[in-house]
């Protein structure tokens, strides 16, 4: 790409207007857009990382229902707050949530703050998530790049860079930075959002006919879309086994909190330790701990699937005479009420299909 060439497109080809125009037209009504209060851009970001748009609607709403404002969020409890983000996955996004409305409660008294060096220092928010609160929010000229974007631009300009370069990032913003159009900074970002995630989509065959820049698209018109963007080849997932223990007594099960550096950091877990288990194995575990009552009932076998690893889990489900441990012990509607559970383990635990 060269250093002139977006700017070319959108000074001789009318890029910018025809992209305007399209999303005025084709924009999904979607709950986020309908106020472009900070507080509202910066949660629906947010919740969009790694998370389909379908997934988000309904947890963006319940989240407004419980903290209508940053300062609402501010002075939750974290359980509570931990738990309105359950089955969205990436738990590390509630929690620097949670500690960025903290932070603006404190230091800016409630105000988001409106610059970028400012967002970058608040836990949670990097360079894309930063341009999209400044340009939606405050109408400023900065860029939110990000897969969508990325994969539109290096269409449009026929650029075989690797887009998951910091260094390529950083130019194409620069280069969409100086296009943006006065007064409709937030109209113009959330235009190539939408092209990427409706028309030049990434798996399959990008639907060019529906593209409002299709005539300026050079991919396009060299028939290499399908090339483009380049990517660095994804590594393997680590494999990791682990066995799952549902422990019940008197229609309650066994919980404890991981502590487990990394992933799940920090939330309710099933009681498990590393390896898969045979039933020998595991008769033999709770007889070290002393449960000389407890028996197997069944067992399941699950997977689940992280950005970097897989989990192997078979889960063994034990009858208890009396409780035992460092676990807290609850009921069916203490766990839907109160305790965020993860997916990976919530997969053992349909109370009306467990044996």
């Amino acid at each position: 790409m060269d250093n002139m060439s977006l700017i070319n497109i959108q000074n001789d080809e009318g890029f910018t207007k025809k992209l305007l125009i399209w999303y005025e037209e084709k924009a999904r009504d979607l709950p986020w857009r309908k106020n472009t209060d900070p507080y509202r851009v910066w949660l629906s970001e947010i919740m969009l990382q790694q998370t389909q748009v379908e997934t988000v609607i309904d947890y963006f709403n319940r989240f407004l229902d419980a903290f209508p404002t940053i300062e609402a969020l501010a002075h939750a409890d974290e359980e509570k707050v931990m738990k309105l983000w359950e089955g969205l996955g990436y738990y590390s996004r509630a929690r620097n949530l949670h500690k960025t409305a903290k932070i603006i409660g404190t230091q800016y008294g409630g105000i988001f703050p409106n610059t970028k060096e400012a967002l970058l220092k608040l836990p949670g928010i990097g360079a894309y998530t930063a341009g999209a609160i400044l340009s939606i929010s405050f109408n400023q000229p900065v860029a939110a790049v990000d897969g969508n974007v990325l994969r539109v631009i290096s269409r449009v300009t026929e650029d075989y860079r690797c887009i998951d370069q910091e260094s390529i990032k950083r130019e194409m913003a620069k280069h969409l930075e100086a296009i943006y159009p006065e007064n409709r900074c937030g109209d113009f970002t959330q235009s190539l959002m939408e092209l990427g995630a409706t028309v030049c989509l990434p798996k399959g065959t990008p639907l060019c006919h529906q593209c409002p820049v299709m005539t300026v698209c050079r991919a396009y018109k060299s028939d290499t879309y399908s090339a483009l963007p380049v990517r660095k080849e994804k590594k393997s997932r680590r494999l990791r086994q682990l066995t799952i223990f549902v422990y019940r007594c008197q229609g309650r099960i066994a919980l404890q909190k991981r502590t487990e550096k990394g992933v799940l950091e920090g939330m309710w877990q099933l009681p498990n330790i590393d390896g898969n288990m045979d039933s020998k194995a595991v008769l033999a575990h709770l007889k070290e701990q002393g449960n000389l009552g407890a028996r197997i009932e069944s067992f399941k076998e699950a997977n689940h699937i992280f950005t970097h690893i897989q989990w192997q889990m078979v889960c063994y489900y034990i009858s208890c005479e009396n409780t035992f441990g460092d676990y807290i012990w609850v009921d069916s509607k203490e766990m839907e009420r109160e305790y965020a559970i993860p997916t990976a383990f919530k997969k053992f635990l349909g109370w009306r299909d467990m044996p």
